[in-house]
């Protein structure tokens, strides 16, 4: 209820977001608060309900606010919100069997090539470093034949944040597949951007899905064509070219394919991108097989997102270090960096594929597909009960809820990065699930 000193104003929207914020940052509205209920406080301003409505949204977009079904939307508690991240488990004593993490040793050494020498690069001067641009045109014009522009960042997120934020305005819908990446979903709320789920299945993100948020006005669709994270799952070529014809009548909402395990993949790349669609862009990031810590990603993009795109990656502002711009064009280059290259791919494929063997024999059927991790149904079993077990053996594991939008994309799965594990630890974390599973 609201009592002097944290009477809510405004007339627009956006004035009572605001309102509601600068309550809660003055200690007005401490976390945990209830917000009026829409419709009486749409009476006491003198607005329609839908604005309140919309106020609300935005407020829960940029974490101010939290709703919670019947109790209503309540002021969040910012300082104990935790973002979900990829990664190790910092200080856990646990085998971690969910960080997604490249294996460190098939990694090239970067100290083992050496760049070649360019002349200093100075503030004004170009983004992209020649010797890598040119190797990344071939390379991404090989899969998109049309008329492209080529821009470097600082990885796969560091480009979807930069595509979104040229084309789209706080508040705006982004679709997003469901399960979906971590950092997709990181990017989509931390930004305010309002996340639209869209079904993942067997053959990649489905193309009702897809038209139904589209039908909900998304401005832009984020999609991964193979190895998608956390299902491994690829697009089938029935329905990539599906995907295509939904989005036809829809050409200038932009299409990002994160292509984010390219080089390591052992599926087909498929596009989702039509002939005639004139807002797209392929990101392909080097994480996953030259390493995490060179933090460089290539993307090809129609010339009007290029453009704009540039006035955020522009010379002397936040350009990617041609330094690090050399030093992958040596790697890509590099005939022993790529041969571990191959060695990686059928790494990670063959390790995969005999964890899923081994869960076959214990009775837990799952499709291997492509990637770095493994999606595996746990069946009527809440899945954090069986990752609580799974804790209880020494394993620390991922829940298939934290990549869900929606809770149900998500419910009854875990996710395991098993390729590091030997032949031994593989079966005793096979055998620690079933169990686990049993309950």
């Amino acid at each position: 209820m609201e009592t002097s000193g944290t009477e809510i104003t405004g007339r627009t929207a956006g004035e009572i977001a605001a309102s509601v914020r600068a309550l809660a940052d003055a200690g007005g509205l401490v976390p945990g608060t209830p917000l009026p209920p829409v419709r009486r406080l749409a009476e006491r301003l003198g607005v329609n309900r839908n604005t309140v409505m919309a106020a609300y949204q935005r407020l829960v977009q940029a974490g101010v606010a939290d709703t919670r079904r019947r109790a209503g939307t309540v002021i969040a508690d910012r300082a104990a919100a935790v973002v979900e991240q990829e990664g190790f488990a910092a200080g856990s004593p646990l085998r971690d069997v969910g960080s997604g993490n490249p294996d460190p040793a098939l990694l090239p050494d970067p100290f083992g090539v050496r760049p070649a020498r360019g002349e200093a690069v100075l503030y004004g001067e170009r983004t992209t470093d020649p010797e890598l641009a040119r190797w990344a045109h071939r390379w991404l014009e090989t899969d998109q034949p049309r008329e492209m522009r080529l821009t470097v960042t600082a990885g796969a997120v560091d480009a979807v944040e930069r595509l979104l934020a040229q084309a789209l305005t706080h508040g705006d819908s982004v679709a997003l597949e469901d399960p979906c990446f971590l950092a997709s979903i990181n990017t989509v709320r931390l930004a305010g951007y309002r996340p639209v789920a869209v079904p993942v299945d067997a053959d990649g993100m489905t193309a009702d899905g897809l038209h139904a948020a589209l039908q909900q006005g998304v401005r832009a669709v984020v999609c991964t064509p193979r190895a998608h994270n956390p299902t491994g799952v690829s697009l089938s070529a029935t329905r990539a070219k599906e995907l295509r014809a939904v989005l036809s009548g829809h050409p200038h909402v932009l299409v990002i394919e994160d292509d984010h395990f390219s080089m390591l993949s052992n599926a087909r790349y498929r596009s989702i991108i039509g002939p005639g669609h004139a807002r797209w862009a392929l990101v392909r990031s080097v994480s996953k097989f030259l390493g995490p810590d060179l933090r460089l990603a290539v993307v090809a993009s129609d010339p009007h997102t290029a453009d704009r795109l540039a006035t955020r990656i522009g010379p002397g502002r936040t350009w990617t270090s041609h330094l690090l711009q050399r030093l992958a064009a040596s790697l890509l280059t590099d005939p022993s960096a790529l041969a571990l290259v191959d060695r990686a791919r059928a790494h990670y494929a063959d390790r995969n594929a005999r964890f899923a063997d081994l869960l076959d024999e214990r009775g837990i059927g799952i499709r291997p597909g492509d990637g770095l991790n493994l999606w595996i149904s746990v069946g009527a079993n809440n899945a954090g009960a069986v990752s609580e077990r799974l804790l209880r053996r020494g394993w620390l594991a991922r829940t298939g809820d934290r990549f869900a939008l929606d809770r149900p994309a998500g419910a009854g799965h875990l996710r395991l990065t098993v390729h590091h594990l030997n032949d031994e630890h593989a079966a005793l974390l096979a055998d620690d699930l079933a169990e686990a599973i049993a309950g």
